[in-house]
């Protein structure tokens, strides 16, 4: 299905290694009023940075298209979650690519260093699916809709850097 939000094409990269959060959260996004063209979804951030700057099996992904949002655990094996974010931060093709982190944690230290790293925003992830459910749609379409994001950066950023 390819959906457009104002005239642009939409997906979403979902970092999670928890395979029940990983489907819960694709089960709100379907719930979602947002179509989304894509939803992808990555175990850790290694994986994920394979993804953005397609490496290993993603080596054939066009990257000159990133994601509108990415959707970040902070507790990820290999690579954790603020590591992944400092790293996208560093890179002018990710640089600017919403990131917001949805997590389990509640220590103020984890939500104080992703903000520093420079995470668009934090959310601790509800106990009850329905609550988790209706957090994550509003998170869509908050970044989706009506945040105003620039022109065609998801295409015209990686190319330009690339």
């Amino acid at each position: 299905m390819l959906a457009e939000v104002h005239g642009r094409q939409v997906s979403i990269l979902l970092v999670e290694d928890s395979e029940d959060d990983a489907l819960l959260t694709l089960r709100a996004l379907k719930k979602s009023t947002v179509e989304l063209e894509e939803v992808v979804v990555v175990a850790d951030g290694i994986e994920a940075e394979d993804y953005l700057f397609t490496r290993g099996k993603f080596e054939k992904r066009n990257g000159a298209i990133m994601p509108k949002l990415i959707l970040l655990d902070i507790n990820l094996p290999r690579m954790s979650g603020l590591e992944l974010l400092r790293s996208l931060r560093s890179d002018p093709r990710t640089r600017i690519v919403p990131v917001v982190m949805l997590t389990s944690s509640a220590a103020e230290q984890d939500l104080v260093s992703s903000y520093g790293a420079g995470a668009n925003g934090y959310i601790q992830k509800p106990v009850n699916s329905s609550d988790f459910e209706e957090v994550v749609q509003k998170v869509v379409k908050y970044w989706l809709e009506i945040n105003r994001a620039p022109g065609d950066w998801m295409t015209g950023v990686a190319s330009q850097q690339a």
